[in-house]
């Protein structure tokens, strides 16, 4: 106990044990002290009740009352209350200035932000950008969301909660020329934010680079088929001199042809939606991935191919065979002289798995999560060397996600890598006994 309370309530004690000396001795002045005495108490129970009232006062009036000056327990408990008040007071003003704050940067945020109840799936708040995004008016508050925002069909969408995907291009219901990318954020166990940004401008632009690639390397086919149509003309016997230069343009030549042929290829894939499920067989797939392969590595590495899957896939049979055949090359390139080749398709669950398995340089852990971007390159003069264009796996990052796939990278350098694609359940089904002649054929062969 501190000190001047201490002080206090002993101040307080004294007090009490005079008046009741007094009353006392009053009482044996007088020959009736027991009434005296009796008096004296419940005056004293009065004054206590008396002030424990000034105290009920205080506590519940909205104003600030001064404290009494004095000692005393009830002046001291008085000065306390009063202190408490002042720093509940200031606490309150400054969570309000706080709250003043986030809300004046929540309202000037560009982004559209809704507060919404988790249960109920009602608008609890939403800011300005709301309104030019999403539609939404004063009125709205309260109502569910999902009916205010009618048009998004987020129903369902909603239902999924902390699993649900970030809607990348959905219609504004306040403006159709708008395109929003809408993420739900459980910040709460009451309450999801749902965060709406104006990505138009962004898909836009995206378009145009889309385009203009697209319009290059489709222009740049012309000059280089002419430029290779000369180069073939010139016979280095007839110039010796020359041989060593007509070499490196035939070599430089026919790399811009790959690299312009992989940009029309990925503009083709990033304009598609879908592709047609047919069936794909993969055990001829496995032997023509094995006779690339070979052909490309001349001998100089170990080729191993193991069909351990025994079904076959849905898919598009020409952007699959583009996906393996791109890491398979890759293996090939990137894997010294001696180095074993494993390709292995085989099942995962009700799924499948196929994986390029290979012991070459392998890839520093830092690069693995820009690995698949178009032109990076994680060392520039092997890759010049290789002959690669930097848009292999880009271009089987696409494949991929149209086939509902994923790719999942392992690589320890100096050990080698895997390459592993995932396949659902639903890209799987029963190998056909067509297929199954066919791969007997391939391992005759």
């Amino acid at each position: 106990m501190p000190k001047h309370i201490r002080s206090a309530w002993f101040k307080t004690l004294g007090q009490l044990v005079l008046v009741l000396a007094a009353a006392v001795l009053l009482g044996w002045l007088l020959g009736r002290p027991w009434p005296v005495v009796t008096l004296a108490a419940l005056g004293v129970v009065a004054w206590h009740y008396w002030r424990l009232r000034k105290v009920l006062i205080r506590l519940t009036a909205r104003q600030r009352i001064e404290p009494a000056h004095g000692a005393g327990v009830w002046n001291e408990l008085d000065r306390l209350l009063y202190r408490s008040q002042s720093e509940m007071r200031a606490r309150k003003r400054r969570l309000l200035d706080m709250l003043r704050a986030y809300r004046a940067a929540a309202a000037a945020l560009p982004d559209a932000v809704v507060v919404v109840d988790r249960n109920t799936q009602r608008v609890q708040w939403f800011n300005k950008a709301a309104t030019t995004l999403l539609g939404l008016q004063q009125q709205d508050l309260g109502g569910p969301v999902s009916q205010r925002l009618n048009s998004l069909s987020l129903s369902h969408w909603l239902a999924a909660g902390r699993n649900a995907e970030p809607m990348l291009d959905a219609i504004s219901p306040a403006d159709p020329d708008l395109r929003l990318n809408l993420r739900l954020i459980p910040y709460s166990d009451q309450y999801w934010l749902l965060v709406a940004r104006d990505v138009s401008k962004m898909l836009r632009l995206e378009q145009m680079r889309q385009d203009f690639v697209a319009n290059v390397s489709h222009e740049l086919r012309t000059p280089l088929t002419v430029i290779h149509g000369y180069l073939d003309m010139l016979d280095p016997t007839d110039f010796p001199e020359w041989a060593p230069i007509l070499a490196e343009m035939q070599r430089q030549s026919q790399r811009m042809t790959q690299l312009v042929e992989d940009l029309l290829t990925l503009s083709r894939l990033e304009a598609q939606d879908s592709l047609p499920d047919e069936s794909v067989a993969m055990a001829p797939m496995l032997a023509t991935l094995k006779r690339e392969a070979e052909a490309l590595s001349q001998h100089r590495h170990a080729l191993v191919v193991q069909d351990e899957a025994g079904c076959d896939l849905w898919g598009s049979n020409k952007e699959l065979h583009s996906a393996f055949s791109n890491l398979v090359s890759n293996a090939v390139r990137y894997t010294p002289v001696g180095g074993t080749i494993t390709l292995t398709f085989a099942r995962e669950g009700d799924g499948a798995v196929l994986s390029v398995r290979d012991t070459g340089y392998g890839i520093p852990q830092s690069h693995l999560p820009r690995i698949t971007e178009r032109f990076y390159r994680v060392s520039t003069s092997r890759s010049r060397e290789s002959g690669g264009t930097g848009l292999g796996l880009s271009i089987v990052k696409h494949v991929l996600n149209l086939h509902q796939a994923r790719l999942e990278i392992e690589s320890e350098v100096g050990q080698g890598s895997v390459f592993s694609i995932h396949f659902n359940p639903e890209r799987v089904h029963p190998r056909e006994p067509a297929s199954a002649s066919s791969q007997l054929q391939g391992h005759t062969a």
